[in-house]
């Protein structure tokens, strides 16, 4: 073998050596047909802290930066209510709750610990209202909150991004990461590409569920959902009365809230719609669903 052969053959093998794990890393995305994480070396770009600091520099943003190897993500329904499986979520590795659902009083079915709690813009008055239980607490829970660029806008207008800017100053402990416009717009997208049908023209809100879900996947290597019914059990059980929200009592029931958002014309969540939507990631990704169980 001359010398210009020899010269070729070890081009073409560092060639090779360097193509490889381009290809091995490529091979893992487009197979993963679904919300791929987008974790970064400096966190989950899509998801910006709250601070007290200067919030109009991106090189001042922080991004989360979680990762978990197992995930209990606890529905808000009352399905929970009468689970059981409250130490059972416990020992799972990171639990994500939602808005301002509470453990305290219900701990046997809901268990206690809170890694994650995902919020709505509409519930943060909630959590003003009762700031030492959620704030002070919990301060080892990270509080991820979503809204429209209306309420979070940072130039001062954002009503909710107001408050949160003072509850970061009063609880500078407490980690609050706020979904950034740009992965709100994200989330409208994989709606759109799942339904085929655009959001905003169809009159409907995306869910804190449909955000929970997003988030848990770009974090979670496999999620438990507890108490997260699938989109045929309200038409399989027509006498459900199982209460929309395990912590609340004489309102309306689970499947009659499921109907009324699923077909109203303007502000609705399509909850219904959604869960079709997790059930076919389920068959792809690591999601397992408890209490009730779903036959995917």
């Amino acid at each position: 073998m001359g010398p210009d052969m020899k010269y070729q053959m070890f081009q073409w093998l560092c060639l090779v050596s360097l193509s490889l794990p381009l290809l091995f890393w490529f091979g893992h995305v487009i197979t993963r047909n679904g919300p791929s994480p987008v974790l970064q070396g400096n966190g989950l770009r899509g998801y910006m802290r709250i601070s007290p600091g200067r919030m109009d520099q991106v090189k001042d943003r922080e991004f989360l930066y979680m990762h978990c190897s197992q995930c209990a993500l606890v529905s808000s329904s009352g399905q929970m209510l009468g689970a059981g499986v409250g130490e059972e979520i416990d020992k799972v590795g990171c639990v994500i709750r939602m808005n301002n659902a509470p453990t305290q009083g219900f701990e046997k079915d809901v268990g206690n610990r809170t890694s994650v709690r995902v919020v709505s813009h509409t519930s943060v008055p909630l959590l003003v209202k009762n700031e030492s239980y959620y704030f002070q607490q919990s301060e080892d829970t990270t509080y991820v909150f979503w809204g429209p660029e209306r309420n979070m806008r940072q130039d001062g207008k954002g009503h909710i991004f107001n408050s949160l800017r003072k509850i970061a100053e009063k609880y500078p402990k407490v980690r609050i990461y706020a979904v950034t416009k740009e992965k709100i717009q994200y989330c409208d997208g994989v709606f759109q590409n799942e339904t085929g049908k655009n959001r905003m023209k169809t009159g409907a809100f995306l869910s804190t569920g449909f955000f929970t879900m997003i988030l848990a996947i770009d974090m979670c290597d496999s999620i438990r959902v507890y108490g997260m019914i699938d989109d045929n059990y309200c038409s399989r059980v027509n006498h459900s009365i199982v209460p929309y929200h395990y912590y609340e009592k004489n309102r309306i029931d689970e499947c009659r809230m499921y109907r009324f958002h699923e077909n109203t014309n303007r502000g609705g969540h399509r909850f219904i719609t959604e869960k079709a939507i997790y059930a076919r990631w389920a068959t792809r990704q690591k999601i397992d669903f408890k209490h009730p169980s779903w036959s995917l």
